[in-house]
């Protein structure tokens, strides 16, 4: 799915749910530039995706037209489309990445970074032999992840693990140079 397309595809749900949005709302609300949501609102009409109607004091209202609503569908079922691909795409990438592990006798896995990305590791961890020991995330630190505390960096000094497994995706190279600076062997650090 393109990039743009996706934007139209969230503008259109926000202005679903509620066309009295001004355009500086939805840019907030989108995370999108004033001038992006602009412009896509102006192709949106010209396509007769929307209609558009005066309110007081000098605000629009913006309705999806029948024409805008089967574009919304078709929008949304692409976006699933790509998304079950997308998932597939992951699932596939972990279970070689824990084959690897398993492979190199890697019996115990800490994860490096809380959020979706961890979740979905761990999911895929639980079709394995691999055992996870912790999690570790300073910025999450105190919060509960499938039964463990996060914990911070003072964790990994245990060493009750045999592999460290980055599940932060946001900053890799500095992921590692942490690592690295606390003494962890490369060869104990996996990446997705």
């Amino acid at each position: 799915m393109e990039k743009e397309d996706l934007h139209i595809l969230r503008l259109m749900g926000e202005i679903d749910r509620n066309g009295d949005h001004s355009q500086r709302e939805l840019s907030r609300r989108l995370n999108i530039s004033l001038g992006l949501v602009n412009t896509f609102l102006k192709r949106l009409v010209n396509k007769g995706y929307f209609k558009v109607k005066t309110m007081p004091r000098n605000r629009l209202k913006y309705f999806l037209t029948p024409e805008g609503l089967a574009r919304k569908s078709m929008l949304t079922a692409e976006f699933l489309r790509y998304s079950v691909n997308f998932y597939k795409d992951i699932k596939q990438l972990l279970l070689n990445k824990y084959k690897e592990m398993e492979e190199k006798d890697v019996r115990s896995v800490i994860f490096f970074g809380a959020g979706e990305v961890a979740d979905v590791a761990y999911l895929y961890l639980q079709l394995t032999d691999l055992h996870l020991v912790g999690i570790v995330d300073d910025d999450a630190r105190g919060k509960s992840f499938f039964g463990h505390e996060i914990k911070g960096l003072d964790r990994l000094m245990r060493r009750d693990w045999d592999m460290v497994l980055l599940t932060r995706l946001d900053d890799t190279d500095k992921a590692i140079e942490v690592l690295s600076d606390l003494g962890i062997d490369p060869d104990r650090i996996a990446t997705i």
